[in-house]
């Protein structure tokens, strides 16, 4: 091998070394981030399905913080910020987000508010969507059926948008399969509303008779 090789090819590979470096200790800091973001995220959910809204808000403000320093760190790598493990994460906290706004009745942040692409942001809203069962099945259990209707009609309005992006997984993010198994889990939770609904109107119908139910 000549000399010339030789210095060439340790030319290259300094310069692969002083790229990689860097780049691999940001991807190994931001892995540790964004699973914090995701356990942040996780728990604002939490807490507010338990309306402990003060609390919510608090972690919530916590999870912005950490995606903020996300950002900062992968801001020399956007090939970083694009992986899937970054946008898994932000897809939580437009989860959590979106999610405390239903759940309130807020309105809704917008993908330049949370600062976040749009696969990204559709893909955190689908499961925002899923996660209101949850909340219809606490009001049904706790006897606030108008609340629970109320949130099984934001599920279908989600459906219905979510429904028409038409796109390769490859721009949307794998948005069809995860509204398919939102149709599913739609399905499911207005099959247990209208079974609640007839049974309050049942009890209705019972209580004007002057009848007591066994």
């Amino acid at each position: 091998m000549s000399l010339e090789l030789d210095t060439w090819l340790d030319a290259l590979a300094e310069a692969v070394q002083a790229d990689w470096r860097p780049r691999n200790a940001a991807r190994d800091q931001v892995l540790n981030q964004s699973r914090e973001l995701i356990r942040l995220c996780s728990q604002a959910i939490r807490a507010g399905h338990r309306e402990e809204w003060e609390s919510a808000q608090a972690v919530l403000s916590e999870a912005d913080a950490v995606a903020a320093e996300i950002r900062t760190a992968l801001e020399p790598y956007p090939d970083l910020f694009f992986a899937g493990y970054t946008q898994d994460a932000f897809k939580e906290l437009v989860e959590a987000h979106v999610t405390l706004a239903l759940v309130a009745d807020r309105p809704l942040p917008a993908p330049a508010e949370l600062d976040v692409p749009y696969a990204t942001y559709l893909n955190g809203l689908c499961e925002a969507a899923s996660e209101l069962r949850r909340r219809c099945l606490d009001c049904m259990r706790q006897g606030e059926l108008a609340e629970a209707e109320r949130l099984l009609n934001i599920m279908d309005a989600v459906y219905e948008v979510l429904m028409s992006f038409d796109y390769p997984d490859a721009l949307t993010g794998g948005l069809r399969h995860r509204v398919d198994q939102f149709r599913a889990v739609l399905e499911r939770t207005r099959g247990d509303l209208t079974n609640g609904l007839q049974m309050q109107r049942l009890l209705e119908a019972l209580q004007q008779a002057g009848a007591t139910p066994a």
